[in-house]
């Protein structure tokens, strides 16, 4: 945890503006998160890693997204993607050797879970890997392919095999050095702008065992879409903090001017301090139910699935309304983007997380889980 305090105070906060003004990759941070071993942090002890809880993985997250949410973003999609290799590749010796080397390395991991033509449906491929032999070959026009050019590695969604219904999918990892990647999209975008994640041809082929055992639908529900949305939210969390922190700032200001008495702006201070501590409550509390889960078939079934649903959407909508009153405190010099006080980015930083994976397809799967759902409170 200090490490990553050191790299959000001195790497990730003194780039973030060149990274959103530029929309490019926050290459500083994750340069800086990788001397540090961090992005390796949760590899198995047995493998050489740290073993960090999904709590440990959140606070880090959390920290980093309140100097910089693309730096954030990207450790935390990282997470999602490595969590995946962690806990459904301990059978396969080429991925226990392949988390062991990365102890080492530091590979970056990169996604690509969107495809041309599924409409934003992560639960469905149209491509699919071709196994012969002991090579497979793998191609795919994704929509997006978060941070692609810039990873070690991508795992990517597909069909099990040509002859696969849509939604029997695997990942599979494919290794820098053994794809192309073509943009077919750009990647100008209002916040967020440091992931780089434009649309992508990818053509790749690889060693067969680079298929990460079992089928996607288990991966997706124990493992990544947990990590993903817990992670998602802690970091979402330090964007509102981070805003907060500098409101709170503006009416310290505002206390030393008039010694004595208490600044208008103190109330809405205290008010918008509670939402804030409201929304980590939320997914402090979510990421310690699931380090407490002993049975990974629990994650399967629907009170996870609607407790996930509901993280998601309520902390990605509770963030930017947490920034929008921060802003109403600190008023024009928070609307300034050359002032210390402004809050432009964090305001279009925040605004994404309704966005990534929508949630009005969200809150419509969860209204479909509720109709057979008896355990209400």
């Amino acid at each position: 945890m200090s490490s990553v305090k050191r790299i959000a105070q001195e790497v990730a906060a003194p780039n973030a503006a060149d990274v959103d003004s530029k929309a490019r990759f926050p290459t500083e941070a994750v340069e800086a998160l990788r001397e540090a071993g961090v992005l390796s942090a949760l590899v198995p002890r047995e493998l050489g890693g740290a073993g960090c809880t999904m709590a440990q993985l959140a606070q880090l997250c959390s920290t980093l997204a309140q100097a910089c949410g693309s730096s954030a973003m990207v450790l935390a999609m990282h997470y999602s993607q490595l969590s995946c290799i962690a806990r459904h590749g301990m059978d396969s010796e080429f991925f226990r050797n392949w988390m062991r080397e990365t102890v080492w390395k530091q590979w970056l991991l990169a996604s690509m879970t969107s495809e041309v033509g599924t409409f934003g449906d992560t639960r469905s491929s149209i491509c699919a890997v071709d196994v012969q032999g002991e090579r497979f070959t793998l191609n795919k026009d994704a929509t997006t392919g978060s941070y692609c050019q810039h990873a070690d590695a991508i795992l990517v969604t597909c069909r099990r095999d040509a002859t696969a219904a849509n939604s029997d999918q695997v990942l599979v990892m494919v290794r820098k050095g053994d794809y192309d990647l073509k943009q077919t999209t750009s990647w100008d975008t209002l916040g967020m702008r440091g992931t780089c994640s434009p649309g992508f041809k990818l053509e790749s082929h690889g060693d067969a065992r680079q298929v990460i055992p079992g089928a996607f639908a288990d991966s997706s529900a124990q493992t990544m879409v947990p990590y993903s949305h817990i992670l998602w939210a802690s970091l979402w969390w330090g964007i509102a903090a981070d805003a907060v922190a500098r409101a709170a700032n503006f009416v310290r200001g505002q206390a030393r001017q008039t010694p004595g008495s208490t600044p208008p702006t103190a109330q809405r201070l205290a008010e918008v301090w509670e939402d804030l501590q409201t929304m980590k409550q939320t997914w402090w509390a979510a990421a310690q139910a699931f380090d407490a889960v002993e049975d990974r078939e629990e994650l399967l079934g629907l009170n996870w699935a609607l407790r996930l649903n509901n993280l998601k959407v309520a902390c990605s909508e509770a963030a930017p309304q947490i920034v929008h009153r921060a802003l109403q405190i600190v008023g024009i010099l928070g609307y300034k983007n050359d002032s210390p006080f402004s809050l432009g980015r964090q305001y279009r930083d925040s605004l994404s997380g309704s966005l990534m994976i929508s949630n009005d397809r969200i809150n419509a799967k969860s209204a479909a889980m509720l109709l057979v759902y008896k355990d209400l409170p």
